[in-house]
């Protein structure tokens, strides 16, 4: 609609159009059916909405052909049928052959000229020629135009007329069609109301009935929304990660989220262990809950929630010179500036693109204004096990963790979220997973090892005079070269320009039997 009223639309917008308009009365014919539940009022003025539009459709489905192009300039796109006229020029530009020749036959039988012919040049156009001889047989409507060496040229009305027509045909044709594309579009622009109207009723249509058949196959439930601030999930799910699992055979865990007067979680745990997935499902569920779906959960309480705030993910804005630390800061200023107590908050890592006590600073004074300042239920993932602390301060904090199990030196994710902390984040597990190179993962468990053990400036000290490069080169001066084995010294003494070829062949069976002794 908006490429038609614009101008630069097309036949295949029109299709559209009529395709989208036919299936309006189905519909209307589905939802009549005996048996069915009545519709709430909503989707009950979306069906009114409808409308009837089968006029329209029926002029569409005469007027377009079955191919159409792109563009109403290339033509060929107005049904056989629809226009006579139409019919006409097209006949006249597909078969002007076969015209000229019926049109000679006719003249050879009316003046007894069986040789007469119908011809054409560039310089005079369509002509009757016939013999010098048979020219007295013609009739007074043949108009002389030239005379040749034994035969005569000639002219008639008729002819003129049907040379006129065979000349423009294709382009008043085309011509033809645009106009009749032009009177299509001002008929649907005349009805644009009705028919915004019948798009936007099958749009919500289209919404209810796709979050139904999702609630159906998903076995979700009815939310209760309430006034208030309640947040109570149980065994929610994340929709898209569940159908990636399902596609996979594989479960997909549920986890609880009950914000009640722990309305902000401290989210702890290793790396790939969920934290993530477990905050984007509830503020997912938030949402669906919201607009009227049914959500992926055994159960769902939710208070009305006025406004989502959500800071996950790293990315830069370099054209703006922005870093992605500096991008992480604004998202992060814009929740702690709007949010409020009615609001939602989900944020994953505050603090991870700047050093470790700078960002483990910015994250801490960001959860105690949330608690004090901006009151919102939140749910707050993060690597800096010392925020932990503060559920001690903080009466409305609860932390909870993502628990694994470790099992012969190898650890599983188990995606279960339970109340608790986390004292590891298995940074160097994940990037085993990832498939970096063996001696950098054992590097890195015995950096951490020493890092562990002491002060970080001591411990920093040590790692310094302890480079694997010079560790290396320090045992090869300390340790004594091997004695030489009897095979080294013969092939010392050996002088390779003075053997013969027998000899050389003797050598290397010697040498083959010196190193199997």
């Amino acid at each position: 609609m908006a490429r038609l009223r614009l101008g630069r639309g097309g036949p295949r917008d029109l299709a559209a159009l009529r395709a989208a308009l036919a299936e309006t009365a189905t519909l209307r014919r589905l939802l009549a059916e005996p048996g069915l539940v009545p519709l709430p009022e909503s989707l009950a003025a979306a069906e009114r909405g409808l409308g009837d539009h089968g006029a329209l459709v029926d002029r569409l489905s005469r007027a377009l052909a079955e191919d159409l192009p792109l563009l109403a300039r290339d033509g060929g796109f107005v049904a056989p049928g629809y226009c006579q006229e139409l019919d006409e020029w097209r006949r006249l530009r597909d078969e002007s052959r076969r015209l000229v020749a019926a049109l000679q036959a006719k003249y050879a039988a009316e003046t007894g000229v069986a040789a007469l012919k119908i011809r054409h040049n560039n310089v005079i156009g369509y002509y009757v020629e016939v013999s010098a001889a048979q020219a007295a047989r013609l009739g007074p409507q043949f108009i002389h135009r030239q005379t040749m060496a034994g035969a005569q040229r000639y002219m008639t009305a008729e002819l003129a007329e049907l040379e006129s027509k065979i000349a423009g045909a294709a382009e008043r044709a085309l011509a033809l069609e645009v106009q009749l594309f032009d009177e299509l579009v001002g008929e649907v622009m005349r009805q644009r109301a009705e028919i915004a109207l019948a798009a936007a009723a099958l749009a919500e249509l289209d919404v209810a009935a796709a979050l139904a058949e999702r609630a159906i196959e998903g076995e979700w439930v009815r939310p209760v929304v309430e006034p208030g601030t309640a947040f109570e999930i149980r065994q929610g799910r994340h929709p898209v990660v569940e159908a990636a699992l399902a596609a996979a055979s594989e479960a997909f865990v549920a986890n609880d989220c009950v914000l009640d007067e722990a309305r902000i979680w401290l989210v702890t745990g290793p790396n790939m262990a969920g934290k993530s997935t477990f905050l984007r499902q509830n503020a997912l569920i938030a949402i669906l809950a919201q607009i009227g779906s049914f959500v992926p959960a055994r159960a769902a309480r939710i208070g009305v929630v006025d406004r989502l705030f959500s800071r996950v993910g790293a990315a830069d804005d370099l054209a703006r010179g922005r870093s992605t630390f500096m991008v992480e800061m604004v998202e992060t200023a814009a929740i702690l500036n709007q949010a409020g107590p009615s609001s939602l908050v989900i944020l994953d890592e505050i603090g991870r693109g700047t050093a470790t006590f700078d960002g483990l600073s910015i994250a801490w004074a960001t959860l105690e204004h949330l608690h004090e300042v901006n009151r919102s239920r939140a749910l707050f993932a993060t690597h800096y096990h010392e925020l932990t602390a503060l559920a001690a301060k903080l009466p409305a904090l609860a932390c909870q963790t993502m628990r694994v199990k470790e099992w012969k030196g190898d650890v599983v994710f188990l995606h279960e979220v339970g109340p608790g902390s986390a004292d590891r984040s298995y940074g160097i597990h994940v990037a085993k997973l990832a498939g970096l190179p063996k001696s950098v993962t054992a590097r890195a468990e015995e950096v951490l090892a020493t890092l562990e053990r002491g002060e970080p400036g001591e411990a920093l000290a040590r790692l310094v005079d302890d480079l694997p490069l010079f560790t290396a080169a320090r045992r090869r001066v300390a340790t004594p070269p091997p004695a030489e084995s009897a095979v080294e010294a013969m092939l010392r003494e050996i002088r390779p320009d003075e053997l013969s070829p027998r000899e050389a062949l003797d050598l290397i069976y010697r040498l083959k039997t010196m190193l199997a002794g």
